[in-house]
């Protein structure tokens, strides 16, 4: 199977805007590039969903100047006539993959930006139904898996966790997931608030959970501040746990977040 380049403009920006093409750039004199090339050639040849171009750097100086290659092997990943990722150096099999599994954009990229338009809008039906075809066709999605469960975190809490069951610490995705498996557990009092010990700010904690229940994060977090100001041994740290849930699962540019980073900040060190 010849990975060889032709002609860049076809090969590799044209091509990219239909399929993602990994541009292995290589010199003859290059040990690691020797080790890395029958490796890149392994995976490219059973791969469906993007292709390889090898550039000799030597035979092609003006676009290895073009593309900043200052040491090889160095390898881009195209896609939409674009450089969107890379890495440089003879990488393992191992790690290859797994930089390709977080790297090439799935076949329903565009239905996932679809989808995260239509939860900016707040039309979060319509969204659901997006990312379950999506989950249909790409079972593993990750992204929309977590989107997914973000939207039915408050409508269907078993079902959003069983979707985000299988993702562990080893998922780029992992800080949104820990954070609805937490709200999730804090929910879990309101039906039985016994569970939760005995002090002067239970019901202030209980209180907050049902502000996050009903999604005002805003009263939440200044009720989970007061506990941890007051009573930080509460659920055993919980209000600091859940004031981190909280910002996770909002992300951190959103409003609210930055509007409680600055109090929670200084109620950590009263």
């Amino acid at each position: 199977m010849n990975f060889d380049m032709n002609d860049f403009e076809n090969d590799v920006l044209e091509t990219s805007y239909k399929t993602p093409v990994l541009v292995d750039f290589w010199a003859e004199w290059c040990g690691p590039c020797k080790r890395l090339s029958p490796v890149l050639e392994k995976l490219a040849s059973e791969a469906k969903d993007w292709k390889l171009v090898k550039i000799n750097s030597d035979e092609y100086p003006d676009l290895a100047a073009k593309y900043g290659i200052r040491s090889i092997p160095n390898v881009k990943l195209f896609s939409e006539g674009k450089v969107v990722n890379e890495f440089v150096g003879a990488l393992p099999e191992n790690m290859i993959k797994d930089w390709l599994k977080k790297v090439i954009p799935g076949k329903n990229g565009n239905q996932l930006a679809v989808a995260e338009t239509l939860i900016s809008t707040g039309e979060t039906d319509k969204a659901v139904k997006v990312l379950e075809n999506i989950l249909k066709q790409e079972p593993d999605n990750e992204k929309a898996k977590v989107m997914l469960a973000k939207l039915l975190l408050f409508t269907d809490n078993k079902k959003s966790l069983s979707i985000i069951e299988s993702l562990d610490e080893g998922s780029e995705n992992f800080a949104v997931v820990d954070s609805l498996r937490t709200i999730s557990r804090l929910m879990e009092f309101k039906n039985n608030p016994d569970s939760l010990a005995d002090s002067p700010l239970k019901n202030l904690y209980l209180e907050a959970i049902g502000d996050i229940q009903n999604q005002n994060f805003d009263a939440a977090l200044d009720k989970f501040i007061e506990v941890i100001r007051n009573d930080r041994a509460l659920d055993d740290d919980g209000a600091r746990k859940a004031c981190i849930a909280i910002f996770k699962y909002l992300g951190e540019e959103n409003e609210i977040t930055i509007r409680h980073r600055r109090d929670f900040g200084s109620a950590l060190y009263v």
